[in-house]
């Protein structure tokens, strides 16, 4: 799945450091070239601790469950994070289908093509160990959605409600609705979400680990940063950065200057200066969890307005962080941020804050909740989103802060620790 950076880096350009090109081909541990702040970085991989099975199949249970609350009879899931959150099972999408189906009553099954039986068994079993599947296959010349609906019928799910994961494509959902002209198809959400919200103790630990090897990179790349790079070859650092500490990740934003004062950067290639005003915002995938942090610093001496903007959004962050808690609407965290910074002249609403607060983040880098202004979800122990607001001024620079957050059972805690300062970003 291509998220809202890959996409936003493509649109630039591929461009690299000319003078890494080659060495970039070759683990970044072996790269004699590489500036000294990043070769001195070692492998963190000897502390990541997968998923297990047996905690996928609680997962498979947990579904079961909510879909009984939900007043909902079956589950549909097609390739994706959510597939993989259930199963471990990683899918390239394509035209053909593959379904993993969850049924209220009785045991999952998985519609594939038949030549990829062998390939969906195999990861079935290694990543929920799910030996005894009931794997449907059928033939290029069959209809999938015939064979899907055989193995409701034979759970006797012939009329009801079935929810959809809701990445889904409608080329899928169309040829179920057909397929089963009686059933009810609505969104499996609050089944999904429900599930997936809700982090475990692996799962955050795992971010953890994602967040530390993005401030250590981001940390050896800043170090590493001369006068006169682009925002790309900067990148390309960036991506080396995480490389040497044995986990794919980059600041696949760099914004510079004036172009910091959008968001999502800019296709204008900008080169660093003394006095200018640099934005990180990437992150890197620990066994598919993500980190996802904003860091803005200053190449030389920040101006006195550029330092005053940097405190109000460390304050604004700071006061989402206080704010965000068990039984706390999502609306109430970002209306805490924002208000910081309108009190402090940059408002009202969305004038120079121009983005919510924060998202949901697990295995998708955007996932529910939101922390958006008006949404009246409450939060609960175990949800991670973003901590993100900034200040964007138009012609001049923008500052974010951007974290994950962790809600506690007592209130919520970053799992890195805040940004000092313009200087000393980390």
């Amino acid at each position: 799945m291509i998220n809202r950076r890959q996409a936003l880096q493509w649109s630039m350009g591929a461009m690299t450091l000319a003078g890494l090109s080659t060495a970039s081909a070759a683990p970044a541990a072996e790269t004699s070239d590489l500036p000294p702040a990043i070769r001195q970085l070692r492998s963190q991989t000897h502390r990541r601790q997968s998923i297990t099975p047996a905690e996928r199949q609680q997962r498979l249970a947990r579904a079961t469950e909510l879909l009984q609350e939900n007043g909902l009879d079956a589950l549909v899931i097609c390739e994706g994070t959510t597939l993989k959150y259930f199963t471990g099972v990683s899918w390239w999408g394509s035209e053909r289908l593959l379904a993993l189906v969850i049924p209220k009553v009785g045991k999952p099954f998985v519609v594939c093509p038949a030549f990829e039986e062998g390939r969906a068994r195999e990861q079935l079993i290694h990543g929920a160990d799910l030996k005894e599947m009931d794997v449907r296959p059928w033939q290029e010349d069959d209809n999938p959605y015939d064979t899907l609906a055989a193995g409701l019928k034979d759970r006797h799910l012939t009329q009801g409600k079935i929810g959809l994961e809701e990445n889904v494509r409608f080329v899928f959902a169309d040829g179920f609705a057909k397929a089963l002209p009686h059933v009810q198809w609505v969104s499996a959400t609050p089944v999904t979400a429900g599930c997936r919200m809700h982090k475990s103790p692996a799962e955050i630990a795992l971010m953890r680990l994602a967040s530390d090897v993005t401030i250590q990179a981001y940390a050896a790349t800043i170090a590493s940063i001369k006068p006169g790079m682009t925002q790309h070859e900067v990148t390309e650092l960036s991506r080396l950065a995480h490389a040497q500490l044995g986990f794919e990740g980059a600041a696949d934003l760099v914004l510079v200057g004036e172009y910091a004062a959008f968001p999502h950067g800019s296709v204008e290639p900008t080169r660093i200066r003394e006095g200018s005003i640099v934005l990180f915002d990437g992150g890197c995938t620990v066994d598919g969890y993500h980190s996802d942090i904003s860091r803005t610093f200053v190449i030389g001496t920040p101006s006195s307005k550029m330092r005053d903007v940097f405190e109000v959004v460390k304050s604004a962050q700071h006061a989402a962080l206080k704010a965000a808690g068990p039984g706390v609407p999502c609306g109430e965290v970002d209306r805490a941020a924002r208000a910081v910074i309108t009190a402090a002249g940059f408002g009202p609403d969305y004038a120079t804050f121009t983005h919510r607060v924060g998202h949901g983040i697990g295995m998708d880098g955007h996932e529910w909740p939101y922390l958006v202004r008006g949404n009246p979800f409450l939060l609960t122990p175990g949800i991670t989103t973003s901590n993100e607001p900034g200040i964007y001024l138009k012609g001049e620079f923008g500052i974010r802060i951007e974290d994950e957050m962790l809600i506690t059972a007592n209130g919520a805690e970053l799992l890195t620790g805040q940004s000092p300062s313009l200087e000393r970003p980390i």
